[in-house]
């Protein structure tokens, strides 16, 4: 796998770090509640592990499985629930726990979709932002690494599902995801 990467853009040790310092913030700024963190499958699936172990709270989790690319590199625009939440979310404080906020079309749709299920509170929390990709206008609240205008993999993130079990984020070579 490593031979596909042009390099290595976040490494293990930092992403360790940052999440420790997330599951902090998270901790103080959620003090005496219990917060339901819905991962968006699959790409957030071993961030989101590692940060509620990081968060010194009681909480609940749930996953949705949300898309709009599919297996291709830029976004289609339509969004598609695959999976939805198992547990009602009314009167709880949801936090969407992300791999990356890229075109931001995705979370855009995701938080109004969960906002007329009457929600205490909904916050972001993603591990990576791309604000140079920027389409819809919405921002995260907690946000582990900003990167540039690259195609990431790594630590959930995929290309057509592969790539997710790297313990860091790379770079793609652009030969690999092109046509």
């Amino acid at each position: 796998m490593d031979k596909d990467l042009a390099y290595v853009l976040v490494g293990e040790e930092q992403i360790y770090q940052r999440v420790e310092e997330l599951g902090k913030l998270i901790t103080r700024d959620y003090e005496g509640k219990e917060p339901l963190f819905v991962g968006i499958l699959k790409g957030s699936f071993i961030f989101m592990a590692d940060l509620v172990r990081a968060i010194e709270l009681h909480s609940q989790m749930d996953f949705m499985a949300v898309s709009s690319y599919g297996n291709k590199s830029v976004t289609t625009g339509a969004v598609k629930i695959q999976k939805d939440l198992s547990e009602d979310i009314e009167g709880q404080d949801v936090i969407i726990v992300e791999d990356i906020l890229d075109s931001g079309v995705t979370l855009s749709y995701l938080t109004k979709y969960l906002c007329n299920r009457n929600p205490a509170s909904i916050r972001i929390v993603t591990l990576l932002d791309k604000p140079s990709r920027r389409i819809a206008d919405v921002t995260a609240d907690y946000v582990g690494f900003e990167v540039p205008d690259a195609f990431v993999v790594g630590y959930g993130l995929d290309y057509a599902q592969k790539y997710r079990s790297l313990p860091y984020i790379g770079v793609l070579k652009p030969e690999i995801y092109t046509d």
